[in-house]
């Protein structure tokens, strides 16, 4: 594969999204107990129903991921496969790396909420910036990429869909305090997950509404380097010539816009429309 600064920029984000997992998982959850779901709560119930001295979670998370990873590559495409290979076994190696070096015989504080945020942020944050790229930790949420293909859900219910009875499974296998715990971090971190891919793709659709439309266009064009689209129109109260500029732009660039519109036609009429879906050239791939 040809090294790219696309690629190499994809590589760091696995590498920091699947850390963050990792971190998130090893450190927060499996000494709660925190069940929500996916291969790390599947693990998490599966160690407390098998004595550790035969198979220790981190090893039965390994094991889960890499017949994931089988259902993924017989489903899904290669590129998905690649990306997902990588951050699948970093993801299963960590956990047993953390498992080896850092052992943890209770949780890092007294403060079981505290840790529940934690549990959710991290990973959340992690599979948030790995999702946005076409890649995954494996486990569950490679069934929510094939639920999310398959059926067009969101990948947050699709998540939810795959992993509630997971989480549920707490309920039975260890008490109702952590069964909660672990039913509401899933439900946050479905929403987090993506509340986090829609501000990584947060883009700005800006209408202008002017007389003269040409230096704003040119604007746009030259110190931007954006496209825009230009109508005529009519004012509905003045019936005066007006013209209507249409662009979409980064969170930066919508700053730069506005501010030229408002030093150099103050009078001009501005709609920004927050997108977190915007493709064509420069934005997201069809």
């Amino acid at each position: 594969m040809k090294l790219t600064k696309q690629t190499a920029t994809e590589f760091l984000i696995m590498t920091f999204g699947t850390v963050l997992v990792s971190v998130g998982v090893y450190f927060f959850k499996f000494p709660n107990h925190f069940s929500m779901g996916g291969v790390s709560g599947l693990s998490i119930l599966l160690g407390q129903l098998i004595p550790a001295s035969l198979i220790t979670p981190g090893a039965i998370n390994t094991i889960i991921t890499v017949l994931y990873l089988i259902l993924g590559f017989l489903v899904l495409d290669r590129s998905f496969g690649f990306k997902t290979v990588y951050c699948s076994l970093l993801y299963s190696g960590l956990v047993q790396l953390l498992e080896t070096v850092c052992p943890l015989s209770h949780p890092l504080t007294d403060e079981k909420l505290l840790e529940l945020f934690f549990a959710v942020i991290l990973p959340a944050l992690g599979s948030a910036a790995l999702f946005n790229i076409g890649a995954s930790t494996g486990g569950s949420d490679i069934m929510a990429m094939i639920l999310k293909k398959y059926t067009g859900l969101d990948v947050g219910r699709a998540l939810l869909l795959s992993d509630v009875l997971i989480a549920a499974g707490a309920l039975v296998v260890f008490d109702i305090e952590t069964g909660l715990f672990s039913l509401l971090g899933l439900a946050l971190k479905s929403v987090m997950v993506d509340t986090v891919i829609e501000s990584l793709n947060r883009r700005k659709s800006f209408t202008v509404v002017t007389p003269d439309p040409q230096p704003v266009c040119d604007f746009i064009n030259e110190e931007l380097h954006r496209g825009a689209t230009l109508w005529q129109a009519q004012g509905a109260y003045t019936h005066q010539a007006q013209y209507v500029i249409l662009t979409a732009l980064s969170r930066h660039q919508s700053v730069q816009l506005r501010n030229y519109l408002k030093q150099n036609q103050p009078h001009a009429f501005m709609l920004i429309t927050n997108s977190s879906e915007i493709f064509g050239k420069g934005f997201l791939r069809v």
